[in-house]
């Protein structure tokens, strides 16, 4: 067994949902609030009940980050048997996790070495960024190794995507209220990056095609790519994953790229409709 344990959030999405079972990775679970009822993310809410919430209750749900003692309880549990952690969490400007955890860690110093980091991520972004560390700890590397491993790697990691409504945007503050009334209106789909660990806007398009047009010149700009996947509502391919796919079998021969549903954490910022494509950007000519 590695000598470093693996710790992260509920937002962290694995192409393998069996990955951390697998590799005794300890998920802290965010809480989804849709009004006055809380769900435990991934625990007793999933994707499509998530969405069946949204569509019967009406309410724009919220997502929380975990408490420090909820963090507490975790490392202090792993601290038992082990004296180190590596603690990866989504990006800092888009929730608590990274501070909280933070703040967790600091009461076991001396007794356990607990190294927290900021993804700048969140979803399968985040998940590849585990992967790596559980490699790195397998391998018999030191935290402080795994640390500089990961740190090395978050700069590789694009994330760009459209909404098709922008109000569970404009619910977590992340979109003008007046401007996501506007937008149905105006026909307008805002296409959006996390660039730093923050959403970004970086246009907006006019239809569901240009924005799938969008996102296939964006994948064209990649000539090494380690990861790719895309993001949607559903993991079924529908006619715009397919399209990108298309898109993916010409850029990529022979590849296979998985079509991933963004989980009830990210879903609170996208809502129902979107798609995105995440690219863990390779090294050219494998150096």
């Amino acid at each position: 067994m590695p000598k470093v344990r693996l710790v992260t959030d509920s937002t962290a999405h694995f192409e393998d949902p069996d990955f951390p079972r697998k590799h005794n990775v300890a998920i802290v679970p965010l809480a989804i609030h849709f009004g006055k009822d809380s769900f435990r993310d991934g625990v007793n809410i999933t994707t499509e009940s998530f969405y069946n919430l949204v569509e019967t209750t009406g309410i724009l749900p919220t997502a929380a980050s975990p408490t420090p003692e909820q963090f507490t309880a975790v490392y202090e549990e792993i601290a038992r048997t082990g004296d180190s952690i590596v603690s990866i969490h989504l990006s800092s400007k888009l929730g608590r996790a990274w501070r909280n955890a933070s703040a967790a860690s600091e009461p076991l110093l001396g007794r356990c070495n607990i190294q927290v980091i900021d993804s700048l991520s969140t979803s399968l972004g985040l998940g590849w960024l585990v992967e790596a560390a559980v490699r790195a700890a397998e391998a018999g590397e030191t935290a402080d190794e795994i640390v500089r491993i990961v740190r090395g790697l978050t700069h590789r990691l694009y994330i760009v995507f459209f909404v098709e409504t922008a109000a569970f945007l404009a619910n977590n503050k992340r979109f003008g209220k007046a401007q996501a009334a506007l937008s149905p209106m105006l026909g307008i789909k805002p296409f959006l990056s996390i660039e730093d660990g923050d959403i970004v806007p970086m246009e907006k398009v006019r239809s569901r095609q240009q924005a799938v047009e969008k996102l296939i010149e964006f994948v064209s700009e990649f000539s090494h790519v380690e990861h790719l996947a895309i993001l949607q509502s559903s993991p079924v391919a529908n006619d715009d994953s397919r399209q990108l796919l298309n898109q993916l079998a010409i850029n990529f021969p022979g590849r296979k790229f998985p079509v991933v549903a963004y989980g009830p954490s990210l879903a609170t910022y996208i809502g129902p409709g979107g798609m995105g494509v995440i690219v863990f950007e390779g090294e050219p000519d494998g150096d």
